[in-house]
C-alpha cells in the first residue's frame, strides 16, 4: 500500500456484504471496483459510486486492497486463487467472511507466494450495523499489516480488534458465534418450559434482563423474535448456525478439546433444516421446541 489512498476492490456485495461496500465507498478517498455475480447487487453499488468489475480478475488487477465478504472458506480459497492469478505482488487481500482458521491460513500462504498480504478480518453484529458502519471486527494479522488496514476497516466498524496473527480473528468469530448459538438453544427451550408454566415470554424477558440470566441474546434475539415469533428470511438462517459450528467443532477438535455444548446446539440448527424451516432466521429454533 502506498502512502496515497489505495484503490480498493470489494467482491461479495450480499446481506453483509452490501452494507458494507456501501460504508467504504462513501468514506473512500479512492476508486472502489465492487464485483458480485448478482447483477442487481452490483448495480446498487455503482449507483452509490462503486466501479463496476466483470471478474474476480477485474478487481484483482485495479485494486491494491480487495475486501471479500463471501458464504464461506470454499468460496474465499475460490476467489483468492484468481486474485493471486491476476493481482499484483503487494496487494492486500481481507476477508470480511466466516472460514475456518486453517482456510485462513492456508489461503494467507497462497497469497504469500505470489507476494501478497492477507488478513483474515470477520465481522460480527446484525445487517443494521453493516449499512450503519457499526460493526465489531475480529482481525488476524501481523502488527504492521493491522497498521494500515486498521483505517480501512473503521470504514465499516465501530470496533476493530486485532486478536493476533493470522487466522486469529477466525477463533474468535468462531467463538462469538458459538456461545451466541448455544445461549440461542438455550433461550428455545427456556422460553417454552416458562410460557408452559404460566409465565409470558415478554414478561420472561423483562424479569430475567433485571438478573443474572441477562444477555445480549435474551434481549436482541430472545426479544425481538421468539417473543413475537417473527423470523425472516434473507437475514442469517439455520445452515450458517451449523456451518459456523461445524467450523467451531473442528477447531475444537484439533485442539484437544471435545465439543459437546457445540454439538448439541447444531442437533437444533440441523432439525429446523430438517422441518423445513431452516431458510427463516435462526431463532426459529423455538419452532422445533415448540411448533406453532
Amino acid at each position: 500500500m502506498s502512502e496515497t489512498a489505495p484503490t480498493l476492490g470489494f467482491i461479495g456485495l450480499g446481506v453483509m456484504g452490501s452494507g458494507m461496500c456501501a460504508n467504504a465507498v462513501r468514506k473512500h478517498a479512492a476508486p472502489l471496483h465492487a464485483f458480485d455475480m448478482n447483477a442487481d447487487a452490483l448495480a446498487v453499488q455503482v449507483a452509490g459510486g462503486a466501479v463496476a468489475a466483470g471478474s474476480v480478475a477485474d478487481v484483482a488487477r485495479a485494486a491494491n486492497v480487495i475486501f471479500l465478504s463471501l458464504p464461506g472458506g470454499k468460496q474465499v480459497r475460490a476467489v483468492c486463487e484468481e486474485i493471486a492469478a491476476h493481482g499484483s505482488v503487494g496487494s492486500t487481500v481481507i476477508d470480511l467472511s466466516t472460514t475456518s482458521v486453517a482456510e485462513a491460513r492456508e489461503v494467507a500462504l497462497l497469497l504469500a507466494a505470489k507476494g501478497m498480504e492477507f488478513a483474515d478480518a470477520p465481522v460480527a453484529r446484525t445487517r443494521q450495523a453493516a449499512i450503519d458502519g457499526t460493526l465489531s471486527i475480529m482481525v488476524g494479522a501481523g502488527e504492521d499489516l493491522y497498521a494500515r488496514i486498521e483505517p480501512l476497516l473503521r470504514y465499516i466498524g465501530s470496533d476493530v480488534t486485532r486478536c493476533g496473527e493470522v487466522g486469529c480473528g477466525q477463533v474468535v468469530k468462531l467463538i462469538n458465534n458459538t456461545l451466541l448459538f448455544e445461549q440461542v438453544a438455550a433461550l428455545a427451550e427456556m422460553f417454552v418450559v416458562a410460557e408452559r408454566a404460566g409465565v409470558a415470554p415478554a414478561k420472561l424477558v423483562e424479569a430475567v434482563s433485571l438478573g443474572s440470566g441477562d444477555s445480549f441474546a435474551l434481549r436482541n434475539h430472545g426479544l425481538k423474535a421468539m417473543v413475537p415469533r417473527q423470523f425472516p428470511e434473507k437475514a442469517f438462517p439455520a445452515p450458517y448456525a451449523l456451518k459456523d459450528l461445524g467450523y467451531t467443532i473442528e477447531l475444537a477438535e484439533q485442539m484437544g478439546v471435545e465439543p459437546r455444548l457445540p454439538r448439541l446446539a447444531a442437533e437444533y440448527y440441523q432439525a429446523a433444516v430438517d422441518a423445513g424451516i431452516g431458510q427463516a432466521y435462526f431463532p426459529v429454533i423455538i419452532e422445533v421446541v415448540d411448533p406453532r
